[in-house]
């Protein structure tokens, strides 16, 4: 009985003293806005870069890029933005990153978040 007491208790701590459930409950949306130009020149280094398309499905945008600098061959690049806030990164044919942008592996790279319902921001503490 006692796991089925502390259950109860740990069920009783996520309401507030009115009942309702916490802040905590409320869905929020994560939005990751990346600078992909400057992820890759800082990726990359050298010249800038410039979208030619992108594509999406229901787990991911990629998109192809490609050097602006035409002085020398162009080189391309293909970067995948997984919803989970995962990415890809591959130049000429090279991985250079693979990994999560959420753990601020970039200064690119920028979290925000969302109240589901109000489209409110919320801030963290």
């Amino acid at each position: 009985m006692t796991d089925l007491e502390d259950l109860q208790a740990e069920l009783e701590g996520l309401l507030d003293q009115d009942g309702n459930s916490s802040a905590w409950d409320e869905p929020v949306i994560c939005r990751v806005e990346v600078d992909l130009p400057g992820w890759l020149t800082q990726l990359a280094g050298g010249n800038e870069w410039e979208v030619c398309s992108e594509n999406e499905d229901e787990n991911c945008v990629s998109f192809a890029m490609r050097e602006k600098d035409v002085q020398k061959p162009v080189k391309t690049a293909e970067v995948t933005l997984y919803h989970n806030g995962y990415a890809v990164v591959d130049v000429e044919g090279k991985s250079l990153f693979d990994g999560s942008l959420t753990t601020g592996t970039s200064e690119c790279a920028h979290l925000s978040y969302y109240h589901a319902d109000s489209g409110e921001p919320v801030t963290l503490n």
